[in-house]
């Protein structure tokens, strides 16, 4: 079901109760409003630049699987941050039906013990029987502390959320959640105002007309945008998947920023998917992890540099991380990359004779010899 911009507003609150329930229908009055326009653009990352950016993130080393799902069940798309002494991860599994947002532990960023689940299904409403939740708020420097800040006294994840059972069934929307312990695996706070983002919205862009995807939300200390956080999440059209920004001035109301993507690959009419953003600071520049697939052969994992949050350059040499093992050689896609004590630790989601697990590629050789 697709939804036309030549809705009456009756017609869009029926659909807005229909797919995500009543609670949600009075953000309509609050989506009237086109996107932000963008700024001017800065200039492009010169080539020494990126290939420098390439030099200290690359991970030609498979370290391998460090996390399976239980029962079988496929687990997806890793947020790793640390708490007081200890490493965590946020990931998501397929529960037969749905996504549901579970909690691991690390002391090592290798050994990794599941504690329980963040996110569970809620059985109706808009986020009924999907929500996948990444972490929000990190330390943006690489090689820094990872830690989460807290905003308003609370620690945040955005969450894609969906009425229908499946796998990634349409339509998937963005919300936001909130803890005091991140942690603890116990049930995040859903904010009542959800979901902060969703297709039928007045300022959704044609690139997100079909469904959103994961969403990454940094703060940016220098309001280079004019707002403090920004969120950068992958959206669907006809023609595949793009990313796009969205900004906040307290986590809870988000409003477009741009009247497109700042992330696209492919062509026009055959995008493939560029998707799954983790932005970080690197000396000057900031970083965009992402997943292709489609565009070229296979789903990879590459990056992107900005000076400015608006103008991104894509890096086209050697991916990431590509398929090279059995475990995952259908796809090795969907980053999430910290530095820590000199090691780059590059986790991603791969998809091979393992079914779909998440694996490990670091930049030093730290398999047992």
């Amino acid at each position: 079901m697709f939804c036309s911009s030549n809705r009456s507003p009756l017609l869009r609150i029926v659909w807005l109760c229909l797919f995500f329930g009543p609670a949600s229908a009075p953000l309509l009055a609050q989506q009237t409003r086109a996107p932000l326009p963008t700024p001017t653009a800065g200039e492009a990352v010169d080539e020494a630049a990126m290939n420098a950016v390439y030099e200290q993130v690359k991970t030609p080393f498979k370290y391998g699987i460090v996390l399976r799902g239980e029962n079988g069940n496929a687990v997806d798309c890793p947020g790793v941050f640390r708490h007081g002494s200890r490493w965590y991860m946020t990931y998501i599994v397929m529960n037969r039906v749905g996504y549901e947002t579970r909690l691991a532990a690390s002391p090592d960023l290798l050994h990794w013990e599941t504690l329980g689940t963040t996110l569970a299904f809620q059985k109706n409403g808009w986020d009924a029987w999907q929500a996948a939740g990444y972490p929000a708020l990190q330390d943006p420097k690489f090689g820094g502390s990872y830690r989460l800040e807290k905003y308003a006294g609370s620690y945040w994840m955005s969450y894609l959320g969906g009425a229908l059972q499946g796998y990634e069934t349409d339509p998937l929307a963005i919300g936001m959640a909130r803890t005091a312990a991140p942690d603890k695996a116990l049930p995040w706070s859903r904010l009542p105002s959800n979901p902060v983002l969703h297709r039928d919205q007045e300022d959704a862009r044609a690139f997100e007309k079909v469904t959103l995807y994961k969403s990454n939300v940094i703060r940016d200390p220098r309001e280079s945008l004019g707002y403090p956080f920004v969120m950068f999440y992958n959206g669907k059209s006809r023609s595949g998947e793009r990313i796009g920004m969205a900004v906040s001035r307290d986590m809870v109301s988000w409003q477009r920023f741009g009247d497109g993507p700042v992330i696209e690959n492919g062509t026009a009419a055959a995008a493939g998917i560029s998707g799954d953003p983790q932005v970080v600071r690197i000396g000057g520049l900031w970083v965009m992890f992402y997943f292709g697939a489609f565009w070229k052969p296979g789903a990879f994992d590459t990056f992107a540099c900005s000076r400015d949050l608006v103008r991104w350059t894509r890096w086209t040499g050697q991916d990431l991380v590509a398929p090279s093992e059995s475990w995952d050689r259908k796809y090795a896609h969907k980053p999430w990359v910290v530095r820590h004590q000199g090691v780059v630790y590059h986790f991603y989601c791969a998809v091979g004779d393992e079914g779909r697990v998440i694996a490990l590629a670091t930049s030093r050789d730290l398999r047992t010899k």
